[in-house]
C-alpha cells in the first residue's frame, strides 16, 4: 500500500478555494493537468457515487468516483474506477482548513493504492508532485492574480 500526503497554503479564504473545487466535474476550470470532464449518467456532480470521465492534456482518460463530500468540512473524496497506471483499490480526498491568521486555506490532499513494489514509490511521487502540487500550485497563481 503507497500512501501520498501533499499540504498546501492558499492565501485566500477557505470558502473562496472550495467554491472553485467543490464542483467534482470542474477539474478543468482550476487543475492544468485537466482537459475535459464530464460526469457520466447525468447525475449531479455533488451526489454520492456519481462517476467523472476526464482526460488529462497527455490524451489519456480516466474515471473516479466520488465517494464523500461535504461542504461543512470542505471535503471531497474520491476513488480511481479507470487509469493508465499500474494501480488499484485507490482512494483520495482533497480537504480544505480554515487559517484564521491571513484568512488563508490549509489545503491537503492525499490518496492511498495499491501498485507493484517497484512501482509504487515511483507512482506515489508522481502523484503527489503532478497531480496534488500541481493543483496546489495552480490555486495558488490563481487567487494570487485575483488579490
Amino acid at each position: 500500500m503507497a500512501d501520498v500526503i501533499i499540504s498546501s497554503v492558499i492565501d485566500a479564504p477557505v470558502e473562496k478555494v472550495w467554491g472553485l473545487i467543490r464542483d467534482f466535474n470542474g477539474l478543468p476550470s482550476w487543475h492544468p493537468r485537466m482537459v475535459e470532464s464530464h460526469i457520466e449518467d447525468g447525475k449531479d456532480a455533488t451526489s454520492i457515487g456519481c462517476v467523472r470521465n476526464f482526460k488529462l492534456v497527455s490524451g489519456a482518460r480516466l474515471r473516479e468516483k466520488l465517494v464523500d463530500f461535504s461542504d461543512e468540512k470542505f471535503l471531497v473524496s474520491y476513488s480511481i474506477l479507470e487509469t493508465p497506471q499500474p494501480l488499484t483499490n485507490h482512494t483520495a480526498t482533497l480537504q480544505l482548513r480554515r487559517v484564521t491568521d491571513g484568512d488563508r486555506t490549509y489545503a491537503e490532499w492525499t490518496a492511498r493504492f495499491d501498485a507493484a513494489p517497484e512501482e509504487a514509490d515511483k507512482l506515489a511521487e508522481g502523484m503527489g508532485a503532478n497531480v496534488f502540487q500541481g493543483g496546489f500550485n495552480a490555486l495558488k497563481a490563481h487567487f494570487a492574480a485575483k488579490a
